[in-house]
């Protein structure tokens, strides 16, 4: 079992910048990263990184989102810059375990971007 605590999100205007962190405990994991879904949407990729560094993103965030982990600490962070009220969503942690390559999620985090 892999167990994931977010936090950051939050508020802000459009523009502006939030952070949000994720640490996994119970296994070493694999690929973490972050998924969002909107209300009435499904849920969609926002950025995925391996314990190599090497990091995917949705073209909707790629040059204003930037993905990071600490492998040693087992956490994930995204670093959301020049907002927009269209990345209003809840956001939520993933990773997959190394052992068992099952799939786990957080709890999830409101963004909330207003224009």
């Amino acid at each position: 079992q892999v167990q994931l605590v977010e936090s950051g999100g939050g508020s802000v205007q459009a523009g502006g910048s939030l952070r949000l962190s994720c640490a996994a405990s119970g296994s070493i994991v694999s690929v973490m990263g972050w998924y969002r879904q909107a209300p009435g949407r499904q849920r969609e990729l926002v950025a995925t990184i391996t314990r190599t560094d090497s990091a995917n993103y949705a073209d909707s965030v790629k040059g204003r989102f930037t993905i990071s982990r600490d492998n040693a600490k087992n956490t994930v962070n995204l670093q959301m810059n020049s907002l927009k009220p269209e990345d209003t969503a809840d956001y939520y942690c993933y990773a997959r375990s190394a052992w068992s390559s099952k799939d786990f999620w957080g709890q999830g985090t409101q963004v909330t971007v207003s224009s």
